[in-house]
């Protein structure tokens, strides 16, 4: 019997292995979507941002040369968010980790031990 979490995972990311390693040293059977390469429809980053209970804003990469040169100053509702964010997922923070109707940005990485100890095994 065993549980499964899907982690929104970047191999490049030195967050999102860590917290991919922790999923698997806890025993849990882990689904990888590499976002970068299958892009999330606006719907879908719509239905995880409910999950992780947080608005597109809270999960921008600000840092990116991308957000800084094109979107940085211009102001945006929660639906264009989304959408910058389906159509570049380079800008969506992560790893985002997903179990049923729940799940966390798991930056910083005690994000997902405390999820982990609310989910139980």
């Amino acid at each position: 019997n065993f549980l499964l979490m899907r982690i929104y995972h970047n191999t490049r990311c030195r967050k999102s292995r860590e917290a991919l390693n922790y999923l698997n040293d806890k025993g849990y059977k882990v689904e990888i979507v590499k976002y970068l390469e299958k892009k999330l429809s606006s719907k879908d980053i719509s239905e995880l941002l409910k999950k992780i209970n947080l608005s597109p804003k809270e999960i921008i990469r600000k840092n990116e040369a991308l957000w800084k040169k094109k979107y940085s100053k211009m102001d945006l509702n929660e639906n264009e968010l989304i959408d910058i964010l389906s159509n570049n997922p380079i800008l969506m923070e992560r790893p985002i980790v997903e179990f049923k109707d729940f799940g966390v940005l798991a930056r910083p990485i005690e994000n997902l031990f405390e999820f982990h100890q609310n989910v139980g095994k």
